[in-house]
């Protein structure tokens, strides 16, 4: 039988004393936690590792012996060793011994209770540092990992458990006036930062003057103000009010005095912050960009013309419809009453956009102002624009789009009753059903004057449909990029790059020099996530404006005239 030893690193040069740690039978591995050197009273040890255990919940104990002898090896000192196996009792008694400066240790097992008292030992070295900062990650794939690897993340688990449950063993260094002197990872002194200490003291008042005023603005958004008609419809429909809420909600985490429970929520609340900070950043150089050199101003000017351009743009557009479009035939009068409805239109957009350009500078000025508040509220103020600046263009999508599904419906239904068919409404299906003589004339009448009706209607419809799509992809990547920022894990992708070892997805074993007569060595080392898998389990969630509609969907929806909605939440119903 193998018996695994995990030895850190840090306790290589300490002095000779007692192993202590943790026993795990199930893999007959011993994970080495401290030296405790000499001179100690056992009964002082025994003591101070069952407050240990108490606190932590892991049985800690003594595991065995370690000498550390620069010059020979003593006897005197080798025979106490021996003798410490019978005052601690533990089963087996691990025995190490590192001779002057030399690399390779020896190392022995002892039993009294077992026919084969010593066994082969392999010695483990793992950073204790790391170990214990470092996150110990499952497998993803759960579904497609087998037992072994299964059993193999569950005991790489218990090590990592090991080790960073039992920090309050690393709370002792050796500058403390106590009877036991112990060796760790922190024994030169306790890790600590005046800096992130009066930034903690400091951010206890600002914590509660923020959660105060959050909870203000929460319990006036939560009022029966915006539940009334217009407020709750702009509230529900513009983006810019999602994306305000959805920052509320992240303020309301960071803010919050409760102390995260496990590290997926302390990851998220320092994702959290971190995706705040980077966007409110971006928003003031975008804000300070916009206010140099009058470039509100050149935009004001530049946004009116553009806006004429486009209007007789779409005039030229109707002008070609309503001739012979790519040489089609199309019903002349029907053609002429949508032409002059949608030019009637375009005019009156026109006129609205004069009325308003003598207030448009001011109006971007103050819009510009918003962008303190994060570039992801600013980008969803340029969505917003756009969608009023193209109000036009959805008004004709709509007009088109009603008509067009109007005869796609009639005609389907006229369809069914040349067939002697009927939609059963009760029942959701197709029903046999007898018609007379005069239901059949009047049914193939209108059957023919919306069969012939239909390709200047369809026309019309996909002009209009094509204009509209590209406002929604326009509109579909702002939000994008918005979705990019709020729910990229920042926070995570920095410590990957910075300390990989704190996201670790496993470990990986080297083996060392070796000599012959003396334990197999390894070296442990982390293997951290991959930055695919970082983002996979660290991603922010987002409120997802757009509807997830596939691409079958989106098709059947444009082919039946049905309304495409650039607002639609997920849950909400589309008519």
């Amino acid at each position: 039988m193998v018996l695994k030893v995990f030895f850190p690193s840090c306790c290589s040069s300490a002095e000779s004393g007692i192993l202590v740690g943790r026993w795990l039978s199930e893999q007959s591995s011993a994970v080495i936690l401290a030296v405790v050197h000499f001179p100690f009273i056992p009964f002082q040890v025994k003591q101070y590792l069952s407050e240990v255990q108490r606190v932590t919940k892991v049985s800690v104990s003594v595991l065995g012996s370690w000498s550390n002898s620069k010059q020979e090896k003593e006897e005197n000192l080798s025979k106490f060793l021996e003798d410490l196996g019978t005052i601690f009792s533990h089963e087996p008694w691990i025995q190490i011994s590192k001779e002057g400066d030399s690399k390779f240790w020896s190392c022995s097992t002892f039993q009294k209770h077992s026919n084969n008292p010593k066994e082969e030992v392999i010695l483990v070295y793992y950073d204790q540092r790391k170990v214990m900062l470092s996150h110990l990650h499952p497998p993803l794939d759960t579904a497609t990992s087998t037992d072994q690897e299964t059993d193999d993340a569950s005991k790489l688990s218990a090590i990592f458990h090991t080790v960073a449950k039992s920090k309050m063993l690393f709370m002792t260094d050796r500058y403390n006036d106590g009877p036991i002197k112990l060796t760790h990872w922190q024994s030169d002194g306790t890790e600590a930062s005046i800096i992130v200490e009066l930034m903690k003291q400091a951010s206890v008042p600002a914590c509660m003057l923020l959660a105060f005023l959050l909870s203000l603005v929460s319990g006036i958004c939560r009022s029966r103000v915006l539940k009334f008609w217009p407020l709750s419809f702009l509230w529900r429909k513009l983006s810019t009010c999602e994306q305000l809420g959805h920052r509320l909600q992240h303020l309301q985490v960071i803010s919050s005095n409760k102390k995260a429970q496990t590290q997926t929520q302390l990851m998220r609340k320092a994702n959290i912050f971190v995706s705040l900070l980077i966007d409110v950043a971006l928003g003031i150089l975008l804000m300070s960009w916009l206010y140099r050199k009058n470039r509100i101003g050149h935009l004001a000017d530049t946004l009116i013309p553009v806006a004429d351009h486009v209007a007789e743009e779409l005039q030229d557009l109707l002008q070609w419809l309503m001739g012979a479009p790519a040489g089609l035939k199309m019903n002349r009068a029907l053609d002429q009453v949508l032409g002059r409805f949608f030019l009637y239109h375009i005019h009156l957009w026109i006129s609205y956009i004069h009325l308003m350009s003598p207030f448009i500078e001011m109006i971007l000025w103050y819009v510009g102002l918003s962008a303190c508040l994060g570039l992801t509220v600013a980008l969803c103020i340029l969505s917003d624009i756009i969608a009023l600046l193209t109000f036009h263009i959805y008004c004709f999508y709509v007009y088109g789009a009603r008509l067009y599904c109007l005869k796609i419906y009639g005609l389907s239904s006229l369809w069914r009753l040349f067939r002697g068919k009927k939609w059963n409404v009760l029942r959701q299906r197709v029903d046999s059903c007898s018609y007379d003589l005069d239901q059949l004339f009047i049914g193939t009448l209108l059957f023919t004057i919306l069969l012939f009706l239909l390709p200047t209607t369809a026309l019309y419809y996909l002009v209009f449909a094509l204009l509209r799509l590209l406002v929604v992809i326009v509109q579909g990547l702002i939000h994008l990029l918005v979705d990019l920022i709020d729910s990229l894990p920042l926070y995570s992708i920095l410590l990957r790059l910075c300390r990989s070892y704190r996201l670790a997805a496993g470990v990986k074993f080297r083996v060392l020099e070796q000599q012959d007569g003396k334990p197999l060595r390894l070296l442990m080392q982390i293997n951290p996530l991959s930055y695919g898998s970082v983002v996979q389990t660290y991603r922010l969630p987002t409120y997802s404006c757009y509807p997830k509609d596939s691409w079958t969907s989106l098709c059947k929806k444009l082919f039946l005239g049905e309304l495409i909605y650039p607002w639609k939440h997920k849950g909400e119903k589309q008519d």
